[in-house]
């Protein structure tokens, strides 16, 4: 009988230590990945390119019918210069959007961080949209674009600091 629970003895011991082991590898992994800068900003990038995205699509995005909400929308989406710019030029857009009565809606397509510099909270997207514009008592027109904007972090949340068109097709001459 001696012999008998050696075996079972050596198998019971040898099982507690390979489980030892694999919880004590399974540990040292978790405590790695929960403290990998990598993943840290991969979520920053993320959310800049959400935040981006959104911004760029409200900023071209605007009926005349709710034109109050829609500006409020652009002023909240934004920062800084461009934040300035649109709350000074309100008066005037106002006049010339109900004027023309138009309805614009953007749908992103897709959209990319191109910079990210999350110390100094600055991070700049590309952003492809398709915008549909419908003025009164035309047909609709739509027409793809692809927007470079820059976000600045301001208490915690990423707003547009400057928008403008990316070039488009081939900057080489022919010879």
């Amino acid at each position: 009988m001696y012999r008998v629970t050696q075996p079972l003895l050596v198998a019971a011991l040898a099982l507690t230590l390979l489980a030892g082991g694999i919880a004590a590898w399974a540990g040292w992994s978790w405590y790695g990945a929960a403290h990998d800068d990598g993943a840290g900003y991969a979520a920053a990038r993320d959310d800049a390119l959400e935040a981006g995205e959104q911004a760029v699509q409200n900023l071209n995005t605007l009926d005349h019918r709710k034109l109050e909400p829609g500006l409020d929308l652009w002023e909240t989406s934004t920062t800084g210069d461009l934040h300035n710019q649109l709350v000074e030029g309100r008066r005037e857009f106002t006049k010339q959007v109900q004027s023309a009565k138009t309805v614009s809606t953007a749908k992103v397509l897709s959209g990319a961080v191109t910079e990210l510099d999350e110390r100094a909270g600055r991070a700049r997207v590309m952003v492809a949209l398709r915008v549909t514009v419908r003025a009164s008592g035309q047909q609709a027109t739509d027409k793809d674009s692809r927007m470079l904007g820059e976000l600045t972090r301001t208490d915690g949340h990423w707003k547009l600091s400057a928008l403008g068109q990316a070039p488009v097709g081939s900057t080489a001459t022919a010879d």
